[in-house]
């Protein structure tokens, strides 16, 4: 009996570009394949950094338990066809350096790295990671030319990932069951919402004390440079990688949940022309929707005082480009 030729069916996994194979790009790469998300591709200008990185996580394959390929090059090539575009790369800040001296370096380090990973996926979404993250995710925005859904910063969901610990840690509540909203910058500025932080539906104002809510929300505004300050030669990695793999496997998945991330602001919240930490959902598309919900005057007012820091950023860094 003769066999009967199989259709040829062309199936292609979806593709992530981790641009940085640093701490939070490699943990990335690690979340995104034992997750079975996705296949990909750790790229760094260091020769031999990726390709070590995916072949040592290649190897727990088969104890991980998941099929998705994994790839390290030096070469933006090897990122073709990518749906998603993560970006990391870029220089934490030293002894002696300036914020405007980081701004400088990593807007150089982003704006080519964007270039380069949409020169070849030009239909993928992009996620940036790389400090200051809402000024980056603005000149990724420009350098790329890409429609504003298919850009966005990951702060939002780490800010709010770290209240909700906080909160867990003060409450002994377990963290499935609450629920936080940090908006704003991702930095000194953020802007907590007590309100809408809840646990089991219940809101933290109603069972804690004001005290205890604003040293919450002052260790939030302070939990990067709390890990900083302990671990003395680095930052944190396992907490940020995390808050991007869950971006993208909202995305992947098109589960359109609703998350705080910086997105591009045009009319809403009274803000235009920048990205910036406010509730949004995200799906196979991108942004599906920026929802605006009733803030008080002050707490509008906190966050226009976080939008215009980030776009004094976004000023400098514009003038020291060529966007």
């Amino acid at each position: 009996m003769s066999a009967i030729a199989a259709p040829s069916i062309a199936c292609k996994a979806p593709q992530v570009a981790v641009i940085g194979a640093g701490k939070v790009g490699s943990t990335l790469a690690q979340r995104i394949t034992e997750k079975n998300l996705a296949d990909v591709v750790l790229l760094d200008i260091v020769e031999g950094l990726p390709q070590g990185i995916a072949l040592d996580l290649y190897e727990a394959q088969g104890l991980e338990r998941h099929d998705k390929k994994i790839l390290g090059t030096n070469d933006y090539a090897d990122t073709v066809g990518s749906d998603i575009v993560v970006i990391t790369a870029g220089l934490p800040r030293k002894p002696g350096m300036s914020r405007d001296d980081l701004l400088y370096t990593n807007a150089k380090i982003v704006t080519h790295a964007a270039k380069q990973a949409i020169a070849h996926s030009p239909n993928a979404i992009v996620i940036v990671v790389t400090n200051p993250l809402d000024v980056m995710t603005y000149l990724a925005w420009k350098a790329t030319g890409l429609s504003q859904n298919h850009v966005m910063g990951m702060g939002g969901v780490l800010d709010s990932s770290r209240l909700r610990s906080f909160i867990a840690l003060e409450t002994g509540a377990t963290t499935g069951d609450i629920s936080t909203f940090v908006l704003g910058g991702h930095g000194d500025l953020m802007v907590p919402i007590p309100r809408y932080c809840t646990v089991s539906g219940v809101p933290i104002t109603e069972f804690l004390e004001p005290e205890a809510i604003a040293r919450l929300m002052e260790r939030t505004k302070n939990g990067g440079a709390e890990i900083v300050k302990l671990l003395k030669t680095g930052s944190a990695f396992y907490a940020p990688a995390s808050s991007v793999c869950y971006m993208v496997e909202s995305l992947i998945l098109n589960q359109s949940r609703l998350l705080p991330a910086a997105v591009y602001l045009d009319g809403q919240y009274g803000l235009t022309d920048l990205f910036l930490g406010v509730p949004c959902r995200l799906g196979c598309s991108g942004v599906e929707q920026i929802v605006e919900i009733q803030l008080t005057e002050e707490e509008l007012a906190q966050l226009h005082r976080s939008a215009a820091a980030v776009k004094e950023g976004i000023d400098k860094a514009i003038a020291k480009t060529d966007l």
